[in-house]
């Protein structure tokens, strides 16, 4: 699991491949079109591609000549398991806190 987490992780570390991964939620989408908004080379978002799959992010498959790329939904399982880790501890409530630093540290009046 370790692995995979390392993976996950490293594929979501790059700006451009979280970029592709938003596209692909919406649908599936030929590698061109993948390409499309990005200034770089095919061969450049082709090595981004490859990283998604690797990750199990993405899978790709072969449609006639045209590769398709398809967001892999349950790819994220195991990251989002582990992060929800972090979830337990509430998040601040700042009028309170406001409140408690009002009662603690009185304003001088003089």
């Amino acid at each position: 699991m370790t692995r995979d987490l390392d993976q996950a992780f490293a594929a979501l570390a790059d700006p451009t491949r979280r970029a592709i991964l938003t596209m692909l939620l919406e649908d599936d989408m030929a590698v061109t079109d993948v390409a499309e908004p990005f200034e770089m080379s095919l061969a450049a978002i082709s090595k981004h591609l490859g990283v998604l799959s690797a990750a199990g992010l993405i899978s790709q498959e072969k449609r006639g000549r045209v590769k398709w790329c398809k967001l892999e939904p349950d790819a994220l399982r195991a990251a989002s398991v582990w992060m929800q880790g972090f979830g337990q501890f509430e998040p601040v409530n700042l009028e309170a806190f406001e409140r408690f630093l009002a009662h603690e540290l009185p304003e001088d009046n003089a």
